[in-house]
Order: C-alpha cells, then structure tokens, then sequence
C-alpha cells in the first residue's frame, strides 16, 4: 500500500503542535518529534526543514478548508449568513474541532513563540491566495486584477488578527466565544477589510455567463 505523504505530514503536525504546547518550542527537539510520531528523526527532516515547520500542515490545512467552505458561497446571501452556515457545529467532524482546538492554543502562544510567527504567516499567505479566486469569482473579474489582489490582502490580514484576538482571549483570559459570537467577529472584520463590494448578495449570473471552474482555483 502506498504512503500517504499528506496524512503523514499532518500527523507530525499534529503530535509536533502538543509538545510545541507542553514543553515550548526551545525544549523541544525534532528527536522528540519523532518520538512522538513513531518515525526516524530522519522522517521528519525529510518532511520538513525546520522543527517550527512541523506545524505547517496544521495551520495550512485550517486555511484550505476555509477556501473550500468559502468557494460553496452562494450569490444570494451575505457573509454572515454563509460564514452562519457553513461552520454550524454538526457541518463540523470530531477530527476538524479538534484541530481547531489545538490551532487556537498554538496561535495563542504566538506571542511567546516568536519562532512560530513565520510558519503562521505562511499558512496566513496560503488562505489569502485562495481568497484571491473567490473574490474574483464572486465579482466576475480576473484573480489578476490588482484590486482583487489587494482586497484579497486586506481581508486575510483582517482575519489574521481576529483569530489571534480570540485565541488570546480564550486562552489567556479564558474569555467563553459562542458560534455566532466568532462568526460575527469574522464577518465584521471582512466587511472592514473589505476594499471591494462583495459581502452582499449579488445578482445572479446572466444565462451566458457562466461561473469560474472550481477546479482551476489555485492552490
């Protein structure tokens, strides 16, 4: 049977994102990691350059699975009627709520963990790419366009900041986030960010025009 590179990945990812959170990042070996995972340290440096860029399918995968939510969006309804929709607790399985558990106590250490911030950001990179097609998509213009590419930039950066508020709130001061409490967050601030009109509904396409093909969103 053939190797599953990605789930072995994010596997490490995984077991590398606990001890990052038990022991710190300093104290924890690539050694330790493979421990952990039950592979050779040797493993692990063939998936990965550095023990910080062990998180990295962690945080990359939370940023695909919110490009894939968002490319289901629906022309005749709001963000936050979407956002509403698609992260309702039971459109969510055990294994996605608990990866979003440990990504919020991973980026509430951020603060601590100077070394993680570059392996964040590129997750963050990752989503705002995606969001560059969507965008697109929902106004009918190309993913080239400077101001897609812009609004695109404003808005990943906008959520960037909402996910680290609302771990840091969680975690360090143990404030409680209902549902509809993050989803509200969420969508104000791509309203904010938003450069471009397209958190509303928007007309339906012409019968001639039809929508980008999904499947040549890039990755």
């Amino acid at each position: 049977m053939p190797i599953d590179h990605d789930a072995t990945r994010l596997a490490i990812a995984r077991l590398a994102a606990r001890l990052f959170l038990a022991n710190g990042v300093a104290a924890t070996s690539g050694k330790d990691i493979a421990a952990a995972a039950g592979v050779s340290e040797r493993t692990v440096w063939r998936h990965f350059r550095t023990k910080e860029s062990c998180v990295e399918p962690l945080l990359s995968q939370s940023a695909l699975r919110f490009t894939q939510h968002m490319l289901g969006w629906s022309r005749l309804i709001s963000i936050e009627d979407h956002l509403s929709e698609v992260f309702a607790l039971d459109r969510q399985s055990e294994s996605d709520i608990q990866d979003g558990i440990l990504i919020v106590r991973l980026v509430a250490i951020l603060p601590k963990e100077p070394d993680l911030q570059a392996t964040w950001l590129m997750a963050s990179h990752l989503g705002e790419r995606g969001l560059v097609d969507i965008i697109a998509a929902r106004l009918d213009r190309s993913p080239d366009d400077f101001d897609i590419r812009l609004c695109a930039a404003t808005v990943s950066a906008a959520m960037r900041v909402v996910d680290e508020d609302i771990s840091l709130a969680a975690i360090e001061r143990g404030e409680v986030f209902t549902l509809a409490d993050v989803v509200s967050r969420m969508a104000r601030a791509i309203r904010a960010a938003s450069t471009l009109p397209f958190c509303d509904p928007l007309p339906l396409r012409k019968p001639n025009q039809s929508a980008p093909d999904p499947t040549q969103i890039r990755p």
